[in-house]
């Protein structure tokens, strides 16, 4: 498979996604647990069949020292016992901001009320940011055609 585009050639597109990769920064320094994140941004991933973000993000997390285990198991968190109630909130709000177009009520008052029980404001507003840039990022590859399998991990660090 090969790319449509290369969003880091295109003056354009590499400006927008040079914003997101600093967007993504910034919610990397943000208190919402690390191993949340990556799960966030495998989940969103994985429902947008953005082959390259589901590599980069396993890759990286595994990198980083999150357990394959956990990760294998992000698509059937709800069946998995490996995950923290707040990270199962957290991978619920994932899966309902990502499927918006799926649900006429988008989010419901359940899955906010249920992440709200496990994190701060603060947390709440980089979840919500984070589900918004990991589905730009996807759209956005998946368009292009991004292929998966090459990437190294920290190559976009």
């Amino acid at each position: 498979m090969e790319a449509r585009l290369n969003p880091f050639a295109s003056p354009i597109m590499g400006k927008v996604f040079k914003h997101l990769i600093a967007a993504n920064k910034l919610l990397a320094e943000s208190t919402l647990p690390w191993a949340t994140q990556e799960f966030v941004k495998l989940r969103a991933s994985q429902i947008n069949g953005c082959g390259f973000c589901v590599d980069m993000h396993f890759k990286d997390a595994v990198h980083a020292g999150e357990e394959a285990t956990r990760l294998n198991l992000v698509a059937a968190w709800r069946e998995a016992t490996v995950f923290t109630d707040a990270e199962r909130a957290a991978l619920e709000l994932a899966e309902q901001g990502t499927r918006l177009a799926d649900a006429a009520g988008g989010v419901t008052d359940e899955a906010w009320a249920n992440a709200a029980k496990h994190y701060d404001e603060e947390q709440l507003a980089a979840l919500v940011s984070l589900i918004a840039v990991i589905n730009a990022f996807n759209r956005g590859n998946v368009i292009a055609r991004m292929p998966a399998g090459g990437y190294q991990p920290g190559q976009h660090a």
